[in-house]
């Protein structure tokens, strides 16, 4: 039996969908606020608890033969730094904990690519960059690498566990709407009227759920595997969704510089708004960082293999339509 926290989001719901559909029974857990919109229909047996309370997390592991965590909160938005690191950084020692107490056999961890020690731009990134808990970027980025970091002292402890560590993640199945996405239905809409070029490394989200159980399955203990995709920029992607879509681009490019300067306000109107952060500081430095990532570590050991951006984008306006998002 497998258990998967973070059951709920946008890699969750898609891993929970993979493992049902390899016969697998599977339990998901989520908080008692938690929107399950994206498990209906889906035969799991839902538990209720908190990452941040050791006991949930104690009865939601019972029987579990493998764990996969990947709760945790994602911001790209300055601030609630207390917040971010109390569920990433020791919601996942309480895990650890609860593995280690409930006799877990696995446990999978997804990490992130921007946990890893970022080198100059045009240096390859893999496996034999170190965890940086330093990182200057932002907060979510350095709770990420503590609790990799934790992961990784578990597994030379007695737990046996692997980590995942995606890149930017897209594709259907996205009941959030994550920043990806709506910049994809904004571009349909013809409301995309500002762009940053910048390039960044995108993957398919059906691709990282398999990467996962090919992690489980396969995965050496203590080990990190990067699961990234396809390198792209932005002007490429909105050649990908002119001609997939038909809608032409109507949006201009806004200079780095300006952008940079944009970037330290828009956090303000955001939080006004109550709006999906977009344009931050965060997502700017993002585009502009080193995003040249290798997965053949995960391509070699596990037998990962994803599929181009393109046919990302093409199946993700697709599942747009068929749920009448756009």
């Amino acid at each position: 039996m497998d258990v998967v926290t973070g059951s709920n989001g946008s890699i969750g719901n898609v891993l929970v969908r993979e493992l049902l559909k390899r016969g697998r029974t599977v339990r998901v857990f989520s908080r008692p606020t938690s929107d399950i919109k994206s498990l209906e229909g889906l035969e799991v047996e839902k538990v209720v608890g908190n990452i941040q309370d050791v006991d949930s997390l104690i009865k939601s592991f019972k029987g579990a033969d493998i764990v996969y965590h990947l709760a945790a909160m994602i911001s790209i938005m300055p601030g609630d730094r207390s917040l971010i690191r109390s569920i990433n950084f020791e919601g996942t020692r309480n895990v650890v904990n609860a593995c280690l107490r409930c006799g877990v056999k696995r446990l999978v961890y997804t990490s992130t690519i921007h946990a890893l020690k970022e080198p100059p731009f045009g240096t390859v990134i893999d496996e034999n960059m170190p965890f940086n808990p330093k990182n200057n970027r932002g907060e979510y980025d350095r709770s990420k690498a503590l609790a990799s970091l934790e992961v990784v002292k578990a597994a030379k402890n007695g737990l046996d566990s692997v980590l995942v560590c995606p890149t930017g993640v897209l594709g259907p199945y996205d009941f959030k709407i994550s920043a990806i996405s709506q910049t994809f239905i904004d571009f349909i809409n013809k409301k995309l009227k500002f762009m940053i070029n910048g390039a960044y490394d995108f993957v398919d989200v059906r691709d990282v759920a398999v990467g996962h159980i090919l992690a489980a399955e396969k995965g050496k203990a203590g080990e990190n595997y990067i699961l990234s995709g396809e390198r792209v920029t932005m002007d490429e992607i909105m050649s990908m969704l002119e001609e997939i879509t038909g809608v032409e681009a109507s949006c201009s490019r806004v200079p780095i510089w300006m952008a940079k300067i944009a970037g330290v306000f828009t956090p303000i109107y955001y939080k006004l708004t109550n709006t999906t952060p977009r344009f931050t500081g965060y997502s700017i430095s993002t585009l502009q960082s080193n995003s040249y990532i290798s997965h053949e570590k995960a391509s070699k050991e596990l037998g990962y293999s994803p599929r181009t951006v393109r046919q990302s984008i093409k199946d993700t306006i697709k599942w747009f339509r068929e749920n009448k998002i756009i």
